[in-house]
């Protein structure tokens, strides 16, 4: 008797958890994904408890009974074109014929809700949605359009976002690691009001990974068919569910993207369920010293300045006449590539104008959404 007891014991150990089967490809997923490990295809809705698939209305599990969280309202997230701004759904589908077919490279942004389950306990569901879960997922998808990104996916209690495709743009990392900063900074004030009001902590865990994908074609609802390469979602969904929660954790992809435009923590080495080796991961601290891709070369060291006498001579001319009293405007325009902002930097840092006062400002594309944001940041650095 005590050895079938200890037999028991045993196998009760090693049995595996709950697992989602993906649809597509097979693979068996830890219950928690939303996306397939191996294909990322978004998976089934399904019980936190015993692992049963469960429809998108339920409200209990009809296998062991556990309370399930409300799904997404299919009427405002059940469509990227739902919730996608009218000024981004036209550009992606202005541009959507050169964009498919096109092998583009994105950082992929993963977040949900830390222990959506617990919050839902106890609560009427119509309740918690209203709470909890829309004000949440609302502040996660502005977020991501804040800085141009597409909410590829709503599932519950959590988004996939990319940023680079459909739209394309160079800094894609650098604002998928600011989309998820302001998702902690935004939520966490919102949590602070519901904690008040209600006695209720929420939180949300962040992950990104930088990589590659193929678009195979865009809907005229906004639904974007693609092909991941290698483990750019994969890894992007671990950082997420590693993540503790209030934090953003990416890879050493993103790190190398966006590197001295974004501060970051090393925290080691972590195993990855599906990869041999442990993956780098590091911890998004915030907004780095850098806002030009000049700045952060400055960060790593610049080549020799050679040349550009003639254009020197002219704007220490400029400045003499400034010395004078006579205000002037210099406006340099060349090619992209050819060195303008070099230019400019290395006259600030010569010795015509080591006692002057300098005061600096830059535009950024996603800074669109933020009145006067150049006025703002030249105020911040000059007080």
């Amino acid at each position: 008797m005590t050895r079938d007891v200890s037999l028991w014991c045993i196998w009760l150990a090693s049995s595996p958890g709950p697992a989602m089967k993906c649809p597509k490809c097979q693979h068996e997923n830890v219950v928690e994904a939303k996306f397939c490990e191996e294909c990322t295809t978004p998976l089934p809705r399904a019980c936190g408890n015993c692992g049963s698939e469960v429809s998108g209305t339920a409200k209990f599990c009809s296998e062991c009974g556990r309370p399930l969280p409300p799904a997404a309202d299919n009427t405002r997230f059940g469509s990227p074109k739902g919730y996608t701004p009218q000024h981004l759904a036209e550009k992606i589908l202005t541009s959507r014929s050169a964009l498919e077919g096109e092998r583009k490279q994105v950082t992929v942004l993963f977040a949900d809700i830390k222990g959506s389950m617990e919050l839902f306990a106890g609560r009427d569901a119509e309740a918690a949605q209203n709470l909890l879960f829309e004000p949440v997922l609302e502040r996660m998808i502005e977020a991501v359009h804040r800085y141009e990104g597409t909410v590829h996916r709503v599932m519950g209690d959590g988004i996939m976002a990319l940023f680079g495709a459909p739209l394309a743009v160079e800094d894609h990392a650098v604002r998928a690691c600011y989309a998820g900063l302001r998702m902690q900074e935004t939520i966490a004030r919102y949590a602070d009001e519901v904690q008040r009001s209600h006695g209720v902590q929420v939180a949300i865990r962040v992950g990104l990974n930088s990589g590659e994908i193929v678009i195979r074609a865009i809907r005229n609802d906004l639904n974007m068919d693609y092909t991941v390469l290698g483990q750019t979602a994969h890894l992007a969904s671990r950082m997420e569910q590693t993540a503790k929660p209030g934090s953003v954790l990416t890879t050493a992809d993103t790190l190398r993207l966006a590197e001295g435009y974004v501060a970051m923590e090393a925290l080691g080495p972590v195993p990855i369920k599906g990869l041999a080796d442990p993956v780098e991961v590091y911890e998004v601290m915030g907004a780095g010293p850098a806002r030009t891709r000049l700045q952060a070369a400055v960060g790593r060291g610049l080549t020799r300045f050679v040349g550009r006498h003639i254009e020197l001579e002219r704007l220490a001319r400029a400045q003499q006449l400034v010395g004078q009293g006579c205000g002037q405007v210099a406006t340099i325009v060349g090619d992209a590539g050819v060195g303008k902002s070099r230019l400019v930097h290395e006259f600030l840092h010569s010795d015509p104008t080591a006692d002057w006062l300098v005061l600096e400002s830059s535009s950024a594309s996603y800074g669109q959404a933020t009145p006067y944001l150049p006025v703002i940041e030249l105020l911040r650095d000059y007080l």
